[in-house]
């Protein structure tokens, strides 16, 4: 169930970076009711991610902690796409720093699980190393693009 609700985590990453794209046009007036519908299904597995987490560390089972980790992930990305939704007109280049942000994710999600099923090494430094390094390469980028476009 897990690598299920991860696989959909991986494809709401990629939906919305793809997405995200359709804000560059300067005739886009406010998110479409499938930008929020994608953002609002995600706010819904997420929370049911984090709630069996914690159903999890009352009823110890395997893998909890994760179920808990991805499930606030999951609705800390939802609520900055909310959020990006409403206020995307105000940084010109905030469709870039969303698509990138996302398309980036989806990579780092598809490489932990290919790292954690493919390989089979259920190992906390399988399930955070590539987190790690992604999250440096997201940040390296974002500040090399605002860098270089007048905001």
């Amino acid at each position: 169930m897990f690598l299920f609700l991860i696989s959909l985590f991986t494809i709401y990453l990629v939906l919305v970076g793809q997405r995200a794209l359709t804000f560059k046009r300067r005739s886009k007036r406010s998110a479409s009711k499938l930008d929020l519908g994608i953002s609002s299904i995600m706010l819904v597995f997420s929370i049911f991610m984090s709630l069996y987490g914690l159903y999890g560390l009352l009823n110890p089972f395997a893998d909890n902690i994760l179920f808990l980790v991805f499930g606030g992930l999951g609705i800390f990305l939802t609520f900055k796409n909310f959020l990006f939704y409403k206020n995307f007109k105000e940084l010109k280049i905030a469709w870039l720093l969303t698509h990138l942000t996302h398309m980036i994710a989806a990579l780092i999600a598809s490489i932990t699980a290919f790292i954690v099923a493919g390989l089979k090494l259920w190992t906390i430094m399988a399930w955070i190393l590539p987190s790690i390094i992604g999250t440096v390469y997201i940040i390296y980028w974002r500040l090399k693009i605002k860098g270089k476009i007048k905001v």
